[in-house]
């Protein structure tokens, strides 16, 4: 009995807003063939496709047979193929998209030791996609970064915009607890050389529309799933003295610095986009830093020597990079601090690790285990794309099994939401990775056929275009005006003061120690004279300062009373734009209902249609049966009819050949009585005779005017003597109506010379019948000979109707069978009375007339075949005496 285990019900998923979709770009890279391997499995056909060749001791086929297969991608990376060249087909593309707000995943796939981590990695002196992309996004977005924990990570897979006060005291807060942070890559840290060569790339590109009002931050975290559980990798776990640290044999260890670290769990955000809760996310500035950040995570891989591959990866690693970016205020000086306009795009490179077979591998104990889940989470993402490409290609709704496996739940907004989906198949063109190289490629050629929601433009901040420009260009002029007035407007500069005061005479002494001192008070006089002057001076300076700073007041307020005006005019268009546009969204969302109704009602007419047409194919086969089977009853009545029309045609032969030899039957019993009698009136006659004469002669009857013409039919006339010459004579056939015949007369037929014998004008004469005689021909006539009781030929006509077959045959019925016999005249039983007796005179007597006339009262027709012993046979009815 089959158990339906319950499950917690999904939250409706958010679906795209737009119905565009796009294929997973898929591509293929072969590594170089190494010094070891001398067979190769993997040709190049073209820039787009791959053929595979069979090794020998392998049988694809039941039958032994080899089979050579070809399997296309969107484009094929060969041997020769450099870091450069595969960055600017595959990964280039996303690194923009991600700059303009757009997510992304990349992913390497294929058997162990093909390629993957060299791909995503690179080599000292030629980095890999990971390292070139950091570097364009920094490339790109370096004059427009915002400064460190502006932004913010919310623990939400969110980013929250502080101030600059707050960002300035979270700096220093993070200063104090720097134990507690990863140390970061400063300017004036030398880079570490084990990676220094992979992130030094000469070719430094930009992506293009990056937008200049705002500012960018970029963040950093590194995961991996090892044995079906995530682990983060940035993550710094204290030492603790008193708990006991547990190796990889379950057995506490004291005195070991690493602790494992605690797996983390998947959750979903507001979005319905998957995030690993609590992973370490790290802000960083540069591309040295950023690396370093990727650097120090990829130490704590796991990684272990295989018989296949000396650093085979135990586990899937996920490099995520995600950018904040938000858009500058009005006046292009602070971020605008609104959560709506906030941007957060990422970008994950994800490195899987090989699947292997354990009897090439020769894993045992926890290597079986990492072997096992690493096939078994592979297992798990084919069987996701195919539930993928089924229910697009065929319109179901299986549910597709992302919770079964880490690697796909984190992995599943990608597929059912938005973004570009693009893997790498890494292939190793050696004979002994074929069967696996095999699945690769068929895994491959099905994700093709999976399509992606393609990502949508996020909407544009509604503040002025080119505002930081404008911003830095205003307080330049600013700041030149002010230099160009003689210092800042905003009060004296203590300098100044104190260049005023020194400009004062100075005070003589004013001790008068003589009463007749007159120098002294004169003098004091004249100083504060010359110190009143010079108060005047710079009186009457000051009063043309405020006047001028009152004049360049007074028209900034008139300038900003102009600009006030003009914004509220700008506010009123503003306005009047808003009421249009939401007229016209109004207006369009009238339409789109109006649209999907129509949409419905074609829907709806559409299916009746169909319906129909089902109805009109069903009524339009049914009547194509009907008519069949009407055919078919019709042939079957012709065959009928035709049938007993020969049953018929038999039976009436049948019948009159009986009838006819009833009559000969009689026929000749009549004959013989009417023999007898004339036997029994010689001897009468004879007796008669010698009465009168001694020897009487017998006399031969001359016929009459009035007796029967005899016709003879047969082969040899009868000898008589004196007798003229029978005329050979052809009875008229059927055919001589202008059909044609075919005459079959197999070889060795006898020339029977007979008498009214048939004759077919224009016949085709063959010895053994053929398809091309039979086209012509209508009639079919055989003959057929055989010897009868008697000894003599007897010849049979065999004749019948051509008919066209429905094959493009011909078809014989036979109709009617014509007999002709040959008989010879010696062998006519005839009986004669006194065969010794001498020839009577040739008298006439009345008695010997009446007997002469009963004997001929009958016409009498010598027939071929017949049954009579001279072959006479009854062809009237008896005359009537005269009284």
């Amino acid at each position: 009995m089959k158990t339906t285990r319950f499950q917690t019900p999904r939250r409706p998923v958010k679906k795209p807003s737009n119905n565009l979709k796009d294929p997973v770009g898929v591509y293929c890279r072969v590594r170089p063939l190494t010094s070891e391997d001398t067979e190769c499995c993997v040709e190049l056909i073209s820039n787009t496709t791959i053929q595979l060749h069979p090794p020998d001791g392998i049988k694809v086929n039941r039958n032994g047979e080899f089979k050579e297969m070809q399997y296309s991608f969107k484009e094929v990376f060969g041997a020769f193929t450099t870091q450069k060249e595969l960055f600017n087909v595959v990964a280039r593309p996303l690194v923009e998209d991600l700059i303009h707000g757009k997510n992304g995943l990349l992913f390497t796939y294929g058997v162990t030791g093909s390629g993957k981590t060299h791909t995503m990695t690179g080599s000292p002196g030629d980095g890999g996609l990971l390292p070139r992309c950091l570097d364009m996004i920094f490339c790109s977005i370096g004059p427009f970064q915002a400064k460190r924990f502006v932004f913010k990570p919310d623990d939400k897979n969110a980013m929250e915009v502080q101030g600059d006060v707050d960002a300035l005291l979270e700096r220093q807060k993070r200063d104090a607890q720097s134990s507690t942070i990863p140390k970061t890559l400063s300017s004036r840290h030398k880079m570490d050389p084990e990676f220094a060569d992979m992130i030094t790339v000469p070719e430094h590109c930009k992506a293009e529309g990056v937008d200049e009002d705002s500012v960018y931050s970029l963040f950093v975290s590194y995961i991996e799933i090892y044995n079906n559980y995530l682990y983060d990798l940035l993550e710094e776990i204290p030492q603790d003295p008193i708990k006991p640290k547990w190796n990889s044999n379950s057995t506490p260890v004291r005195n070991v610095e690493f602790i494992p670290p605690q797996s983390k769990i998947l959750r979903e955000d507001s979005n319905h986009n998957m995030y690993v809760a609590g992973c370490m996310e790290v802000e960083v500035k540069s591309t040295e830093e950023a690396f370093e950040v990727f650097w120090k995570g990829q130490k704590k891989r796991r990684i272990a020597n295989t018989t296949l591959n000396r650093e085979s990866s135990r586990s899937h690693s996920v490099f995520i990079i995600k950018l904040a970016q938000a858009p500058l205020d009005a006046d292009g000086d602070n971020v605008l601090q609104a959560k709506d306009q906030t941007i957060v795009s990422q970008l994950s490179l994800v490195d899987l690790a090989g699947s292997e077979r354990t009897n090439r591998t020769k894993a045992e104990g926890s290597r079986l285990r990492e072997t096992g889940n690493i096939n078994q989470s592979l297992m798990t993402l084919r069987t996701c794309i195919e539930v993928l490409r089924e229910n697009q290609m065929y319109g179901t709704n299986k549910m597709v099994p992302y919770r079964d496996s880490k690697l796909t739940h984190l992995f599943k907004n990608y597929f059912d939401g938005e973004g570009k989906v693009r893997m790498i198949v890494c292939v190793n063109p050696k004979a002994d990775d074929y069967e696996e190289t095999l699945l690769v490629m068929r895994f491959a050629e099905m994700t093709q056929e999976v399509e992606v929601a393609r990502p949508v433009d996020k909407p544009i901040c509604g503040l002025t275009p080119g505002r930081r420009y404008r911003n830095q260009a205003f307080k330049e002029e600013l700041t030149r005006r002010l230099e160009l007035r003689g210092g800042p407007i905003y009060g004296e500069d203590p300098s100044d003061a104190e260049a005023l005061l020194q400009s004062f005479v100075s005070l003589p002494s004013v001790e008068i120690t003589d009463p007749n001192d007159e120098q002294t008070l004169p003098r004091l006089i004249e100083c504060l004279e010359q110190r009143y002057k010079i108060r005047q001076l710079a009186a009457e300076e000051m009063k043309k300062t405020v006047n001028a700073i009152r004049g360049m007041l007074h028209d900034w307020d008139n300038k900003f009373t102009a600009k006030e005006n003009y914004i509220q005019d700008q506010q009123e268009k503003l306005l009047e734009k808003d009421r249009f546009i939401n007229g016209q969204k109004a207006e369009t969302e009238r339409l789109e209902k109006k649209v999907k109704t129509l949409e419905y009602k074609i829907e709806i007419l559409q299916k009746t249609a169909n319906i129909y047409e089902e109805d009109k194919r069903a009524l339009q086969h049914e009547l194509e049966e009907r008519d069949q089977k009407l055919h078919r009853e019709l042939s079957d009545k012709r065959r009928l009819e035709q049938r007993m029309q020969g049953v018929m045609t038999d039976t009436k032969m049948k019948w009159e050949k009986e009838c006819e030899r009833r009559v000969q039957a009689k026929q000749l019993e009549m004959q013989n009585k009417l023999w007898v009698k004339d036997e029994k009136l010689k001897q009468l006659k004879a007796i008669v005779a010698e009465a009168r004469t001694e020897r009487p002669e017998k006399l031969e009857r001359a016929p009459k005017e009035n007796d029967k013409k005899v016709h003879v039919r047969s082969a040899s006339p009868p000898s008589v003597p004196n007798a003229p010459p029978v005329r050979l004579r052809h009875r008229r056939s059927r055919s001589a109506g202008g059909e044609r015949w075919v005459d079959h007369k197999p070889v060795g037929s006898v020339e029977t010379d007979t008498v009214l014998q048939p004759h077919i004008p224009n016949a085709i004469t063959v010895a053994v019948p053929n398809e091309k005689a039979l086209a012509k021909c209508d009639k079919y006539i055989l003959t057929h000979q055989e010897l009868a009781s008697d000894g003599e030929i007897e010849t049979k006509l065999i004749k019948g109707d051509v008919y066209k077959t429905r094959g493009g045959g011909q078809a014989v019925q036979f109709t009617d069978v014509e007999k002709l016999k040959q008989e010879t005249p010696g062998s006519t039983r005839k009986r004669r009375s006194s065969q010794s007796a001498p020839p009577q005179q040739e008298e006439t007597t009345e008695s010997e007339w009446t007997d002469v006339e009963t004997r001929c009262s009958v016409a009498v027709e010598m027939k071929a075949g017949s049954n009579f012993g001279p072959g006479y046979q009854h062809h009237a009815q008896p005359k009537r005496r005269k009284p």
